[in-house]
């Protein structure tokens, strides 16, 4: 079902009945606003812990607490009511063990209201999707650049270059795929990998720096928009410049405050009027 003419929240099993058919559309989102205006043009609503980068101003994902997935997560569900929303697993949550990602999974589901997770990781993780899915955890699997893995990568390059690497993302895909997860992103993976993927594995692929041919494509709504100008990656597309504009109005604000010419009379309450007898 697509975001236009749907009744009801999108469910994981209805992403996972997409498979190659009309694409899937993601975009993230980390406020009720925000959440608001994306919800009745995308299917998918991803609360990802790129959060730490794009609200906190952080260097990495790294530092994101399950604390801080909750209280947006719980945000964006408030602020929708159509997407599926899928909250992101933060680094150190979910990888000692299936039983501590259940217990991460089982609170970050409890206290938000979201429908899934995502995690990422390849066939190291697969164990881990199984055991969430079989106790009733809806899973988004992560493979390609994995950006809570950047240290072990060597930054945020695009993966699949050697031959090595592109069998080892295909594994990957194939084995979170078997473990049940309902959709697989596939981060910065060279075209021909990313469409290999999505031609091999029964899970729709959800494309971010991957190829035309993935099930569907994500993208952080702040570089979708221009307000997040850090850097900006080769896969993103954008679709305005925001920054500009706030950065105007803001000029425009302050100029009217020292010139006292904010506050004017229709900004500002009279007196109340006394009543003649």
């Amino acid at each position: 079902m697509s975001a236009t003419g749907r009744t009801g929240r999108v469910s994981a099993p209805d992403i996972m009945a997409r498979k190659g058919g009309e694409p899937v559309v993601v975009l993230t989102a980390y406020t009720a606003p925000m959440a608001r205006m994306l919800d009745p043009h995308v299917d998918i609503l991803l609360v990802g812990d790129s959060l730490g980068m794009v609200v906190y101003g952080l260097e990495t994902t790294l530092a994101v607490t399950p604390e801080m997935m909750i209280a947006h997560g719980a945000a964006v569900v408030r602020g929708s009511a159509h997407a599926l929303v899928v909250v992101d697993l933060p680094f150190a949550s979910y990888q000692e063990s299936p039983e501590q990602a259940f217990r991460t999974a089982a609170r970050v589901m409890a206290e938000t209201g979201c429908a899934a997770v995502k995690l990422e990781g390849g066939a190291e993780m697969a164990e881990t999707i199984h055991f969430l899915v079989n106790r009733g955890v809806p899973v988004m699997g992560h493979v390609g650049l994995t950006p809570q893995a950047v240290n072990r990568l060597g930054g945020f390059k695009a993966r699949g270059r050697s031959e090595v690497e592109a069998q080892r993302i295909r594994d990957d895909a194939r084995a979170v795929a078997e473990a049940g997860a309902f959709s697989i992103v596939v981060e910065a993976v060279v075209e021909p990998i990313a469409r290999a993927i999505t031609a091999e594995v029964p899970a729709p692929t959800i494309g971010i720096g991957g190829s035309a041919a993935c099930d569907g494509q994500v993208l952080v709504t702040e570089d979708l928009v221009g307000l997040f100008d850090s850097f900006k990656p080769r896969f993103v597309k954008r679709y305005a410049d925001l920054a500009p504009l706030i950065s105007e109005a803001a000029a425009g604000y302050a100029a009217d405050v020292r010139a006292r010419r904010f506050p004017g009379p229709e900004h500002v309450f009279p007196p109340v009027r006394k009543l003649t007898a």
